[in-house]
């Protein structure tokens, strides 16, 4: 694995900049927004969290933004069957595939020619991996968004992450207490895929800041949000486009 690149100067060309490695850390793409061409819009199946729903506010903004920045055919959300049933805590992880496993098999039948990107908040994170391994889906990515890494006994839960054959991208809040960034990094290390984070820097693991952070960084939230999603959707052209095949991912730097 390629090491990180150190921080760029303010006298470094912009071709310097572009530099290519193979697993980069995507800190902040550029502020212009992304947009896949047609052909390549994916189709992207959305798994919520432990504790909310498809329908939750936080489901329904990411939603909308990985619908527009990706310029997705479509994005599908559900709720695992617990969530609507008198069972107020989630099972373990693996009791959830099957049901998940379906949802991806109907949406990547219903657009053949399109890539499968796999997407989930939380513990949809987890499981999303975990279908990702099966056998007879072919997605091209795997986006987590707040991975829950690290379980409350401090057990680091990487299993699922190292069985991966496919690109994944985290997305994670940089006071995330479920996922240190430090372990993180320790895991991404021992991957064999492509991957890549970007990290919201000082939020939680819903992405949230604290006001006084937001003033210190003269950013809003949603600001905040959107150029996470930019930095999204660059990973996603970048391995879905016929000249990214077999081609090491441009790294964004602040």
């Amino acid at each position: 694995m390629t090491s990180k690149r150190p921080r760029e100067t303010e006298m470094e060309s912009e071709s310097e900049k572009a530099i290519q490695v193979y697993a980069p850390v995507i800190k902040r793409s550029e502020s212009l927004p992304v947009k896949l061409s047609n052909c390549n819009s994916p189709v992207v199946v959305f798994a919520h969290g432990a504790g909310a729903p498809s329908t939750s506010e936080w489901m329904i903004r990411w939603k909308n933004l990985l619908a527009n920045a990706l310029d997705a055919v479509e994005v599908v959300t559900f709720d695992y069957p617990y969530i609507n049933g008198r069972r107020k805590a989630a099972p373990k992880p693996e009791k959830l595939v099957g049901f998940h496993s379906d949802v991806v098999r109907k949406a990547a039948a219903k657009y053949p020619e399109h890539p499968l990107i796999l997407a989930g908040k939380s513990l949809g994170s987890r499981v999303s991996c975990m279908v990702a391994a099966e056998d007879g889906i072919e997605a091209s990515a795997v986006i987590c968004l707040g991975y829950p890494l690290k379980a409350t006994n401090g057990v680091i839960r990487d299993e699922p992450l190292l069985q991966l054959t496919v690109p994944i991208m985290f997305v994670q809040g940089g006071n995330d207490g479920f996922c240190p960034l430090d372990s993180l990094e320790t895991v991404r290390n021992k991957l064999k895929v492509i991957n890549a984070l970007h990290v919201i820097a000082n939020g939680d693991h819903s992405f949230q800041i604290a006001k006084k952070n937001l003033e210190l960084t003269g950013m809003t939230h949603e600001e905040a949000e959107g150029h996470a999603v930019e930095a999204v959707a660059m990973f996603v052209k970048q391995i879905t486009t016929e000249k990214a095949i077999d081609a090491p991912i441009v790294s964004f730097h602040e």
